[in-house]
């Protein structure tokens, strides 16, 4: 009877957890098949109808061309490198201090991290908005680095797990040889912390990468503007282009789906080890 019961119980699993899979693939599929359609082959064929010819490309380089997509990539390669860089140091530096060292209201900061995660980000975003113009970085680049290097809890709390994995005498060690608190961050600290960087660089990464609300609130020049934002020139009062929308989706899916293959054993690691040491 128990055997039963468990045979049942592991093939309900299985099931829900292929059902789960078939669930989260059915969007993804169905952007695949809708970008090798013609205009009318969209419009008048149901969504889980195959194309005619699955060699038909036009879509994408209409997508690619037209929709400006080499110079969109180049902008987001440029805010998501500087943002990305300024995360990993902003978090790795702030662990360091709230693990290394001892000071009167070190757990009151990290209560004050996670109240700000528990703020809403639209209600901040009036202040956020005036902070920005009157730097003077409204509808530049630097605005959004700027929004996007702040760090949160979880990159904290990731760096901050692997940071008790390091042993202090490493630290002791090279203060013995003279070493400051700079040169032990940078030359044992940060070495030590790959795959806490892994684990931030595609959470963070991800984030960056599909944000659409602040590039479009804080870059008015669309000549400025990263990928998320390309597609909306297929997108008009008259009419959309969903074919080659579903063309440019899958064209900005790629990069980040490589990275994440990339990086995939890292950020499993970061995650286990952030779960238990």
């Amino acid at each position: 009877m128990n055997g039963v019961k468990k045979g049942v119980g592991g093939t309900l699993k299985y099931a829900s957890l292929v059902l789960g899979a078939v669930l989260a693939m059915l969007p993804l599929v169905l952007i695949i098949t809708g970008s090798f359609k013609t205009d009318q082959e969209f419009l008048s064929t149901g969504p889980f109808k195959a194309p005619a010819s699955w060699t038909n490309f036009s879509n994408y380089a209409t997508a690619f061309t037209e929709g400006g997509m080499l110079r969109a990539f180049g902008n987001t390669i440029i805010i998501f490198t500087v943002a990305i860089i300024g995360t990993i140091f902003i978090g790795a530096a702030a662990a360091y201090a709230l693990d290394r060292f001892t000071f009167f209201g070190r757990k009151a900061v990290l209560g004050l991290f996670l109240l700000a995660t528990l703020v809403p980000a639209v209600t901040t975003q009036v202040a956020t908005f005036q902070i920005i113009k009157a730097l003077g970085l409204y509808n530049t680049q630097g605005a959004l680095i700027l929004l996007f290097t702040g760090t949160d809890i979880v990159s904290i709390y990731i760096f901050v797990q692997f940071m008790r994995s390091i042993p202090r005498s490493l630290d002791e060690a090279a203060k013995m040889d003279g070493a400051g608190h700079v040169r032990i961050f940078l030359r044992i600290i940060v070495p030590n912390l790959k795959p806490a960087i892994a684990t931030v660089v595609i959470i963070k990464g991800i984030a960056i990468y599909n944000e659409f609300y602040m590039p479009f609130l804080y870059l008015t020049d669309p000549e400025k503007r990263p990928i998320s934002t390309t597609l909306f020139a297929f997108k008009g009062p008259y009419g959309s282009q969903w074919e080659v929308i579903s063309a440019g989706i899958v064209i900005t899916i790629i990069p980040i789906l490589l990275l994440f293959l990339f990086l995939q054993k890292y950020i499993y690691n970061g995650f286990t080890s952030g779960a238990t040491k």
